[in-house]
């Protein structure tokens, strides 16, 4: 915990605590606290920062990628840079869902990008409300995948949002923390009547051919053949990045439009 004049330097606080961020995550994040969103009654802000960045165990050749179209929904198509690799990778497929799961390795086999691809007439918000922890471990349980060679369809993409999770943590129960006279963060700090005002999340990914960042062909050689299974993420799809031996979930978000 670092103890800033919010009253006193209100702005040289924000870009305190901006750079602290940027450094965590290797510049990726670099405005997390935008202008005016602390001011001199701010009694106590929230930050956290996380940074991954992975290369892929098998990484795709960037001649291979091309744009294609991506559907967005059964009207609205959008151009997207398409990457692609034959190999052999884990998948299954789920029923209950009618969903493709593909587990892309990440070097040193500690951390895996699950990707669940619905079928092209599911809809990606029904995959969500069926989805729980308890049922995302099964369905992604290794014993249940076969290891097969399949052509792998996959947009390049970078994602970058920002949360107020304030309402979220309130919903969760957590509203003592954000009342003045309620909160009791004796235990990091010394000073009395420190409350909550903001709790801010800035998530950043991006997957290209040599593997993710979190915190960029021939067209006559990529074509759809019948001999090999393909898994083409042509359309909206949720993704996770998976820590292998514990199952938790590092990252996870969804690509529904370039």
């Amino acid at each position: 915990m670092e103890e800033l004049d919010f009253k006193g330097a209100t702005e040289q606080s924000r870009q305190h605590i901006n750079a602290w961020v940027a450094k965590k995550t290797e510049d990726k994040i670099t405005e997390l606290l935008s202008s005016g969103s602390v001011n001199s009654n701010t009694p106590l802000v929230l930050v956290n920062a996380i940074y991954f960045k992975g290369n892929w165990e098998k990484q795709f050749n960037k001649e291979d990628t091309q744009e294609m179209p991506f559907n967005v929904t059964k009207d609205v198509v959008k151009p997207v840079q398409m990457m692609f690799q034959k190999s052999t990778f884990k998948m299954t497929y789920v029923e209950e869902i009618s969903t493709n799961i593909l587990l892309l390795p990440y070097v040193g086999n500690e951390l895996n990008m699950i990707i669940m691809l619905p079928d092209e007439h599911i809809e990606l918000s029904m995959v969500e409300k069926e989805i729980t922890y308890k049922k995302f471990i099964e369905w992604t349980r290794l014993e249940k995948m076969e290891e097969e060679e399949v052509e792998v369809f996959l947009p390049k993409f970078k994602l970058e949002e920002n949360y107020d999770m304030k309402d979220v943590l309130c919903r969760l129960g957590m509203t003592d923390a954000f009342e003045e006279g309620m909160a009791d963060f004796s235990g990091i700090a010394s000073k009395e009547g420190l409350f909550l005002s903001k709790v801010i999340h800035k998530s950043f990914v991006e997957v290209n051919e040599e593997g993710t960042e979190a915190a960029a062909a021939t067209a006559a050689n990529i074509g759809f053949r019948c001999m090999v299974p393909y898994f083409c993420a042509n359309h909206p799809f949720l993704f996770f990045i998976q820590h292998s031996r514990t199952s938790g979930i590092v990252f996870c978000g969804r690509f529904s439009s370039p």
